[in-house]
């Protein structure tokens, strides 16, 4: 059993980099999680390696993915339609239902060795919600959750006005994670009317830059609130790769 915990975690903002690309390199850091793992089980204790963690920063140009509990008719443009907007699509392997993805979000990527800082799934969400909400806390919103419905919310305790702000979607296997959130704060909303977010069809999507009624966000702002607090919330240590993709 691996017994050698290790909560630095390794940081990179690939800044906008293709949906395909990126997916491509999360599961390349996320099999190579698992093979430390797969390899630590067969050292002796005194010899286990500590797994690596990464987090990774980044935003897409447009696309939506799906996840694999979600419905394709949540899709509401056809193929020539994505074609001429250019637009991507992919199906993937993440929990949850259809999102998008594009320019002015910050998307997070956590490939982490649970077993380094705890094994419970529902606790892991709980705590990337929870990093959001403290980076709205500083900008003067309340954000929440919905019971049933993974994200932040605000607004979440009424129905008539609950508007998501933050999608959230991840896999999870021998407790290495992938996928992760997407934050939207100087999103174009307009791409959202082509899809039933998440699969809800009664409430509404929002930006942090609707929300505080300004033209645009310092976006690297954000990214430096929403590390800290993944840092403190996690207890762990954010540093540079060791090595460089």
């Amino acid at each position: 059993m691996y017994t050698n915990p290790n909560q630095t975690i390794q940081f990179q903002d690939l800044h906008q980099i293709s949906y395909e690309k990126a997916w491509n390199y999360q599961d390349e850091l996320f099999k190579s999680v698992i093979a430390e793992k797969v390899a630590n089980r067969k050292r002796e204790e005194s010899t286990q390696v500590p797994t690596t963690n990464h987090l990774l920063f980044c935003n897409h140009p447009h696309v939506y993915t799906l996840g694999k509990s979600g419905s394709i008719e949540h899709l509401l443009m056809n193929q020539n339609q994505l074609e001429s907007n250019k637009i991507e699509f992919f199906k993937i392997n993440r929990g949850g239902d259809i999102t998008y993805h594009g320019p002015g979000q910050i998307v997070g990527y956590p490939i982490l060795d649970l077993d380094n800082f705890f094994t419970d799934i529902h606790k892991f969400l709980r705590l990337l919600e929870e990093m959001i909400i403290l980076t709205l806390a500083d900008y003067g919103l309340g954000g929440g959750r919905i019971k049933g419905a993974t994200g932040v919310w605000l607004d979440g305790d009424n129905p008539l006005k609950a508007r998501k702000i933050c999608a959230m979607g991840i896999r999870c296997s021998r407790w290495v994670t992938m996928h992760g959130w997407a934050f939207n704060v100087n999103t174009d909303l307009q791409y959202f009317n082509n899809i039933v977010p998440c699969g809800i069809t009664d409430k509404a999507v929002t930006s942090l830059h609707k929300e505080l009624g300004v033209k645009e966000v310092d976006i690297e702002e954000v990214k430096s609130k929403l590390k800290k607090y993944f840092a403190q919330l996690f207890e762990a240590e954010l540093c540079e790769p060791t090595l460089q993709k």
